[in-house]
């Protein structure tokens, strides 16, 4: 017998726990092998869980929720992104590793707890306001399905921030920023 398709706030709550319980198994690890493959783990929920947010869930919040905790969460997931790079570039027995886990798993959680305050969060307002969650669940589910195979096809893509823009400073961009600050690769560049 099928299972029914979560709707969309079920969704991304099963996506927060579990990353919560692998920034908790984070904690608990001993050793470099073992770090990295969590680090790995993470590294792909948050990416998979920000893609479908991004693409699905926020743009059909946008007006029907609190615009400004909309525009928080866009920002707190580039930060995210950027720690994610860093991560994604770094060992376990470099000096900042197990800083910038923390660091990203203590960012998580304050964004976890903005989505999900009971009625004032992103996810109350969403339903407050009559969004079609069935219809968003099976549009994300399948869409995460989507991402979950490109990454086992050819790894993490290439985060990209829709609100930093002050790194391209360092770099010796120009002060207006790039052309495009609605896609910004985070990378670094060679």
């Amino acid at each position: 017998m099928a299972h029914p398709q979560p709707d969309a706030i079920a969704l991304l709550k099963a996506d927060h726990r579990k990353v919560e319980d692998l920034f908790a198994k984070f904690e608990a690890a001993k050793g470099a092998v073992q770090k990295q493959a969590l680090v790995k783990q993470i590294c792909t929920e948050l990416t998979v869980h920000t893609v479908i947010e991004e693409e699905i869930f926020y743009p059909a919040c946008r007006g029907q929720t609190d615009d400004d905790l909309l525009n928080e969460a866009y920002v707190e997931h580039d930060g995210a992104k950027v720690l994610i790079a860093e991560l994604e570039a770094s060992q376990p027995d470099e000096e900042f590793y197990d800083a910038k886990v923390k660091v990203l798993s203590e960012q998580i959680e304050h964004h976890v707890h903005e989505e999900e305050m009971r009625s004032e969060g992103m996810f109350a307002q969403a339903r407050a306001a009559g969004l079609d969650m069935d219809d968003l669940g099976a549009r994300m589910a399948a869409r995460k399905q989507t991402v979950l195979q490109e990454i086992k096809a050819g790894g993490l893509p290439s985060p990209e921030t829709r609100t930093f823009v002050g790194h391209h400073l360092e770099q010796g961009a120009p002060l207006d920023g790039p052309a495009n600050p609605a896609a910004v690769d985070i990378r670094a560049k060679p």
